[in-house]
């Protein structure tokens, strides 16, 4: 995705209804006095934004969250009445379900004790109330066998998806950042100790040590650190004087301007830049998501259906001027469609202690 880093060129590089009450009474024409009748709070219309925001004040006491973007709502599992009318007073839709976040959670740690599979991924999904995991072609034979197993053991918490691709890093060669013959895309640009550096994707930082806005070309920056698995970012710190606007390409002619990071919330929609697809946009489908890569697994990811093809590792994800994610990888392509998880960009910034900028 492109940043302008590069003075000659941009750099390119996640009903419960109210209660009516009836009453019968004898009452006089003199002293009679209507009673207010119960009210119930009206849901508000929010943004994408402001429904993130929203959502990180009612985590106590619920059982996930979602962003209906077409009615503009946020929406609420809850487990009790009471529950709901605190999520109503506070402008959300409650809605009442059957499992807990924490025990979606515990099937999480069964997929991961027992069925840690290259190939497979799963992530909590709100709208479900289920965690959805997901086969890859690649999970065949008694390896199917081994996660059908699993998954038919917890029941209606878990639900089982096939998909068409091969869950993998998306890294590959073409025109972007470059390194030691491998590419990738440049995420966002941060400031740590003052100084300016970008972030990408940790499996591309594994790959790569020195830098270059082109194959062969002259190094602009050096990575300092990387993750990958178990999480996927990495920091890489320019090394010359090199333009570093806090911007995301929109491969239009014009740029996003981006001011600060985020959380994602399930339902919203987001856009993607990477150096080979360029500019795609999609919904988050579910958060906390893992993924098991042949390279190993990767937990804590977004989940979404945003394409995304071999080179636009480590692009943004972003909404408005709202830092997301890293892209990590996936299945599919960009003309057939997929899956693709990125790294929350929230942590990463954590990590190092850096900040958009």
């Amino acid at each position: 995705m492109k940043h302008r880093r590069i003075p000659h060129r941009r750099a390119v590089l996640a009903g419960a209804g109210a209660l009516a009450l009836a009453a019968t009474a004898t009452v006089t024409l003199a002293n009679a006095q209507a009673s207010p009748a119960p009210t119930t709070p009206t849901v508000a219309r929010l943004t994408s934004a402001a429904a993130t925001t929203l959502a990180s004040q009612l985590k106590t006491g619920t059982a996930g969250a979602y962003y209906d973007a077409q009615a503009k709502k946020l929406v609420v599992n809850v487990l009790s009445e009471t529950a709901a009318k605190a999520v109503r007073a506070k402008g959300a839709e409650a809605r009442l379900v059957r499992h807990t976040l924490a025990q979606l959670d515990a099937a999480r740690q069964t997929l991961k004790a027992k069925a840690t599979i290259p190939g497979t991924a799963w992530g909590i999904d709100p709208r479900s109330n289920k965690v959805v995991v997901t086969a890859d072609r690649t999970v065949t034979g008694g390896k199917l066998d081994r996660l059908t197993q699993v998954t038919h053991s917890l029941g209606d918490k878990v639900e089982l998806r096939r998909s068409k691709g091969e869950f993998k890093p998306f890294i590959g060669g073409g025109d972007a950042i470059w390194g030691s013959g491998a590419r990738c895309s440049l995420g966002f640009n941060v400031v740590k100790d003052g100084q300016p550096y970008f972030l990408t994707a940790g499996h591309c930082g594994n790959a790569v040590k020195s830098w270059s806005d082109k194959q062969g070309g002259s190094e602009i920056a050096t990575t300092e650190d990387s993750k990958f698995p178990g999480d996927d970012f990495s920091i890489a710190k320019y090394t010359g004087n090199t333009e570093h606007p806090s911007e995301v390409d929109l491969y239009n002619g014009s740029t996003q301007k981006i001011t600060k990071a985020a959380e994602a919330t399930v339902g919203e929609k987001v856009q993607r830049s990477g150096s080979t697809t360029q500019v795609h946009d999609g919904t988050v489908k579910a958060l906390n998501a893992s993924v098991n890569y042949q390279e190993g697994t990767v937990d804590g990811l977004i989940q979404t259906d945003v394409c995304a093809e071999p080179g636009d590792s480590g692009g943004a994800l972003f909404d408005g001027e709202s830092a997301i994610g890293l892209t990590s990888g996936g299945s599919g392509d960009c003309s057939g469609g997929g899956e693709t998880f990125f790294q929350p960009v929230p942590e990463a910034l954590k990590a190092y202690g850096a900040e958009i900028g």
